[in-house]
């Protein structure tokens, strides 16, 4: 057993270090760390209240939008709150053990590293739009799972997250998103999202 968990954590390391050192590039620097940046989406997340408000009668956008807001911030409590603080493992940014070796590409910050809140988010995020919306617009479910993807690999690249974090903090996502999309299509009726 304790064998597993440490080449567990041999691999997590070495494909941390192949991300973060070895993919290294001119193009990955400049993009990778703007892809982590909230400010950055902020014109799609008004595409996406608008997009919900022309498609949709403003009830439904409203209930939509609400629900989704609340699903991320469940899935940001959930990480942040309970999961970090009691895995309680150190950033590779912040690990004695690695950060000499850590091509750091964004501010590093203090809190614990696993699950990755981004990745949580993020997946969330998606899973609970292909769950509701998604279902009307089908053509939007692969742009936005790589999306997610491409936010979260992100994190591992700029040297703030491990392989591991990224992972679980997109399957925490994935859950959190697709049970608050139940919710959802059980509290309202499909009926309801035509106009």
């Amino acid at each position: 057993m304790i064998y597993c968990l440490i080449s567990i954590q041999d691999i997590d390391l070495q494909l941390f270090q192949f991300i973060n050192t070895d993919l290294s590039n001119l193009v990955f620097d400049y993009l990778m760390p703007a892809l982590r940046e909230k400010l950055v989406w902020l014109p799609f997340y008004i595409y996406l209240i608008a997009f919900t408000f022309v498609n949709f009668r403003w009830n439904v956008a409203l209930l939509f939008i609400l629900s989704l807001g609340i699903t991320v911030g469940l899935t940001d409590v959930a990480s942040s709150r309970f999961v970090k603080k009691n895995v309680e493992r150190l950033r590779p940014c912040n690990d004695p053990n690695v950060m000499d070796v850590v091509l750091l590409r964004a501010r590093c910050g203090r809190g614990y590293s696993f699950t990755s809140s981004h990745a949580a988010n993020h997946f969330a995020f998606v899973f609970f739009f292909i769950y509701t919306l998604g279902r009307l617009f089908r053509r939007l479910r692969w742009p936005l799972v790589w999306w997610a993807v491409l936010v979260s690999f992100a994190q591992i690249y700029v040297g703030v997250h491990y392989p591991l974090d990224v992972l679980f903090g997109s399957f925490l996502g994935i859950v959190i998103g697709m049970l608050m999309a139940l919710a959802y299509n059980n509290l309202i009726s499909d009926s309801i999202y035509h106009n």
